[in-house]
């Protein structure tokens, strides 16, 4: 997984193509997720009575579009971080869970980003501000188990050209210990700590502020009983088949996340959250297409947006893990 997606042919390196050329994001879906996250900045903000720098980093932020939109929205005293492996012929990436501390390793700055944008492969230290993570601990790289004849849980392999699979040796303590307190099911598993630690780390460069991550994921008492490992291609489902062609993923422990950072959070579904921050998905009233029938066009659109954002089974289902660092009760109190 870690040499299909940030080795030197890697999925997230190559100079072919974006993410967002393979699958859609909430960021990729509206800019109105931006302005509800703009509401959250705002509260953030507030909470740290209107420092003097305020940091804004992007942790896994494909292509800076989330910053992009934001950047002209907020003023200069807002400091904006782009973190992410941009393609660079010839460069072996770092693995996610290391690249969150690891300096040396940097990629070359997209074209397309905004101006105003900083640009790096390693989280800042010391964040005053925001940190958030969209989609990124899905792709943080994992192993995975499944049972043998004799019920011993075993490694599973990877052909890398073809995806097929076999079992390989015994996992070792580390798993077992991850796997007997989050994921206690019989069968196939994926092995999550390797998220817990990329998170754990990522909330401990934030001073004082918030840290952010959103993904789709599951809880300990609904865990997928065959595993949620796949792929995505041009946005076509497809086998997880880790030669770098495809996005090669699986669902956060978001339970087990939550508890590794050790500070205080709060855990919410998409839907809830928009809501909170005034995405809501209503139509608006008949009465505006006769008095203003291009308006009713443009607020009918915007419906159908924020619609989708959250929608149950779709991108509404996506967990909302929040951490308030160094706020006290403000930071429970934020979505």
């Amino acid at each position: 997984m870690e040499a299909g997606l940030y080795g030197p042919d890697g999925f997230f390196v190559r100079e072919d193509q974006g993410p967002a050329d393979h699958f859609r994001t909430s960021v990729h879906a509206s800019p109105l997720f931006a302005g509800a996250l703009l509401r959250l900045v705002d509260r953030v903000d507030d909470a740290l009575g209107r420092p003097k720098t305020f940091d804004l980093v992007d942790v896994g932020a494909g292509r800076g579009e989330l910053l992009s939109t934001l950047r002209p929205l907020l003023p200069e005293r807002f400091r904006l971080t782009a973190v992410e492996l941009a393609p660079q012929p010839g460069t072996l990436a770092a693995q996610p869970e290391r690249r969150a501390t690891q300096p040396g390793a940097r990629g070359s700055r997209p074209g397309e980003l905004a101006a105003g944008i900083a640009w790096r492969a390693d989280i800042p230290q010391d964040i005053v501000g925001l940190l958030i993570a969209t989609e990124w601990l899905d792709n943080v790289p994992l192993d995975v188990a499944d049972l043998d004849d004799h019920g011993r849980l075993r490694k599973v392999l990877v052909e890398p050209a073809t995806g097929a699979e076999s079992l390989g040796g015994l996992v070792d303590a580390a798993d077992l210990f991850w796997l007997r307190r989050w994921w206690s099911g019989p069968g196939r598993a994926e092995i999550g700590w390797p998220r817990d630690a990329a998170w754990a780390d990522a909330v401990e460069h934030v001073r004082r502020g918030c840290a952010l991550t959103i993904d789709y994921g599951h809880l300990r008492g609904e865990r997928p009983p065959l595993g949620s490992l796949t792929g995505f291609r041009a946005g076509r489902q497809v086998q997880p088949v880790p030669d770098g062609s495809c996005d090669v993923t699986a669902h956060v422990a978001i339970d087990a996340v939550a508890a590794a950072a050790g500070t205080p959070y709060g855990l919410i579904r998409q839907r809830e959250a928009l809501r909170a921050l005034g995405v809501d998905g209503a139509r608006p009233p008949l009465d505006l297409a006769r008095t203003d029938p291009k308006g009713y066009v443009h607020a009918l659109a915007a419906a159908g947006a924020e619609a989708e954002l959250i929608e149950p089974a779709g991108l509404g289902g996506h967990w909302w893990l929040l951490h308030g660092i160094g706020l006290g009760d403000r930071g429970s109190m934020l979505l």
